[in-house]
């Protein structure tokens, strides 16, 4: 079972902690041999799914959005996002060079196409910006890929 992932990043800290707990809880209804993390590793919920489907036995694929991606991530990220990709058992990318808005919704798509189903980290609202969590949702709902919404009750972003 492929699963993807997409969510918010920069979720404030007392939320952080209940995400990876039911992204945690989340894998472990898979059986290690079975499960097939597809994120792109970005920091917050991308790193967080990947590092607990590593951390339950399961395959980690990654996709790069772009090839300048990493350089836009935070600098404090760098070395986790180093390490996950070491891990992975597969490596996809769009063969976009620009890490802009466009290139991260290419890689979302391309991570719902290598998908059975998506994890989001998701508070149900607008995207903020193209390519948001809520863009990814949308299509893959459009192109029949099923969505489990992981969103702590009561939690906000703000």
């Amino acid at each position: 079972m492929r699963i993807g992932i997409t969510g918010h990043r920069g979720l404030p800290g007392h939320v952080e902690g209940r995400v990876q707990l039911a992204l945690a809880e989340a894998v472990k209804g898979f059986a290690p041999s079975d499960l097939v993390g597809v994120s792109c590793i970005a920091d917050g919920p991308d790193a967080w799914f990947a590092q607990a489907v590593l951390d339950h036995g399961g395959r980690l694929e990654v996709v790069i959005p772009a090839q300048n991606y990493r350089d836009g991530l935070p600098d404090w990220h760098h070395e986790v996002y180093d390490r996950l990709l070491c891990r992975a058992s597969d490596v996809h990318r769009t063969g976009l060079a620009e890490s802009d808005a466009q290139a991260h919704m290419a890689g979302s798509e391309l991570l719902v196409g290598l998908a059975d189903e998506v994890f989001a980290v998701w508070d149900g609202q607008p995207a903020r910006g193209y390519g948001g969590t809520a863009d990814v949702v949308a299509y893959a709902q459009r192109t029949g890929v099923p969505v489990h919404v992981l969103w702590p009750e009561g939690a906000t972003r703000d």
